[in-house]
């Protein structure tokens, strides 16, 4: 006997939108917009822009992460999730003190044009194929342990809050782990309307859809020497490379060109609305990439698909979704973002440490990258890169190493043993793909496709 219709729609419902995807891209939203939807304000002001044009930005930072997260996810089934780069809000913040909004859109079209150019030309996954998979994973987990950290440093401020939402997450994930984020987010929610601590500001947040403004750019070389420039390198060094560690680090080798090269994209259309610079997220990422949103890894390309549809939403209320982050408790950010992220520091950890030849040089990766240091207005991710590779070529340089002994990632403990060894070398190339739109390449450059045998997502 045929399934009822209403039942095959509810199947259908359930396959396109598993609990656990739907709430790991919510709280990859949360994540990357609550942590620094301030810094970008601080930008946007620094421009010069009113309330219109700050609802503007919001609206296409919106839709610029919307589609990428949306287009680039469902077209490598893996969980690509982009992001705004929160470094280059910062740099913006200082740098485009003085310069007016159509000076301050010209800085954002030089960058998002360099960014385009390393994805056509495929210089930056030329670079990013010669990192060791034990450093992309100190690296990875560098980054994120600010976060992990985050979760308890949170308790000293607003105990009644995280630790709650802790407990949450232990019981849930004893009992049903699909949900812990949810259940450690829905306490956390609960437990600051209980005390009250949600911003003076909430109560009064209105329903009102964003409107794109539209601002002509202005090159003036002192804006674009002294914003643009170093926007482009802080983008790439401090956001992209970190956002391919996560990746590489969780085993999904696809082509890196054509990643970067959409986020530039994407950019050079969305820059006279305000879309500062998009790439590809790093710590918000991770939450997409883990066994926490689904258990199974071929599935885990809904949870950035479900962060595109919610980062819509963001864009089509970009005003109301700015005022009501900024009101959001810094600590129920955290702690959010600390127990989303449990999982994936462990598996970056293990991986980094697998092979005991690269262990020290992971080793330093991963402190540098903690340390948070910057130097050159570029981010410690880019460092403890360059402190970890510094590292593997003169410790490692010239020995021999054993046929026996672990080359690459290590084992994460969602993965089957077929699965558990990710080796470093070259982005995987793509099968042919006639249908699928594609940027240009020249020779040796990754194109569009699909994913390497076994990496799953």
């Amino acid at each position: 006997m045929s399934t009822p219709a209403p039942r095959r729609a509810a199947a259908r419902i359930r396959a396109a939108a598993p609990p656990s995807a739907v709430t790991a891209g919510l709280v990859t939203v949360l994540v990357g917009t609550t942590s620094s939807a301030a810094v970008v304000l601080a930008a946007a002001r620094a421009a010069g822009a009113d309330a219109a044009e700050l609802a503007s930005w919001m609206l296409a930072l919106g839709v610029g992460l919307g589609a990428t997260c949306i287009g680039l996810s469902l077209r490598y089934r893996a969980p690509v999730v982009t992001a705004w780069s929160t470094p280059g809000a910062a740099l913006l913040a200082t740098g485009l003190a003085g310069a007016s909004m159509g000076e301050a859109v010209g800085a954002f079209l030089l960058s998002s044009v360099l960014i385009l150019v390393c994805g056509v030309t495929g210089w930056f996954a030329r670079a990013m194929a010669s990192v060791p998979v034990p450093i992309a994973s100190a690296l990875l987990a560098g980054v994120l342990l600010e976060f992990g950290t985050g979760l308890f440093r949170a308790m000293h401020g607003s105990f009644g809050v995280t630790f709650p939402m802790f407990a949450a997450y232990l019981l849930a994930r004893r009992l049903r782990p699909r949900y812990a984020v949810l259940a450690a987010l829905l306490v956390g929610v609960a437990a600051t309307t209980a005390a009250g601590d949600w911003g003076g500001a909430a109560g009064h947040i209105g329903l009102t859809p964003a409107a794109p403004v539209f601002t002509a750019p202005r090159l003036d070389w002192h804006v674009l020497v002294g914003a643009g420039l170093p926007l482009f390198v802080v983008t790439m060094a401090s956001q992209n490379l970190p956002g391919v560690a996560v990746l590489r680090g969780d085993g999904y080798d696809v082509p890196v060109s054509p990643l970067i090269g959409w986020t530039g994209a994407a950019g050079v259309v969305l820059a006279p609305f305000g879309a500062f610079a998009l790439n590809l997220a790093a710590i918000s990422a991770a939450i997409c990439t883990g066994p926490d949103a689904h258990p199974d890894r071929e599935r885990r390309y809904l949870a950035a698909v479900w962060a595109g549809v919610f980062y819509l939403c963001v864009a089509v209320f970009g005003g109301t979704i700015g005022a009501l982050l900024t009101a959001m408790p810094r600590e129920l950010v955290l702690g959010t973002a600390g127990v989303g992220l449990l999982g994936t520091i462990g598996s970056s950890l293990q991986g980094a440490l697998a092979d005991p030849g690269d262990r020290e040089a992971a080793v330093v990766t991963f402190l540098a990258t903690a340390s948070g240091v910057t130097l050159l207005g570029v981010g410690s991710a880019f460092w403890g890169l360059l402190a970890g590779v510094f590292t593997m070529v003169v410790t490692t340089a010239g020995r021999r190493r054993d046929p026996g002994a672990p080359r690459g990632g290590g084992p994460a403990a969602d993965r089957t043993h077929a699965e558990r060894t990710v080796r470093p070398g070259p982005v995987a190339p793509d099968p042919p793909a006639a249908a699928a739109p594609a940027l240009p390449r020249t020779a040796g450059t990754a194109g569009p496709g699909g994913r390497a045998p076994g990496t799953g997502r």
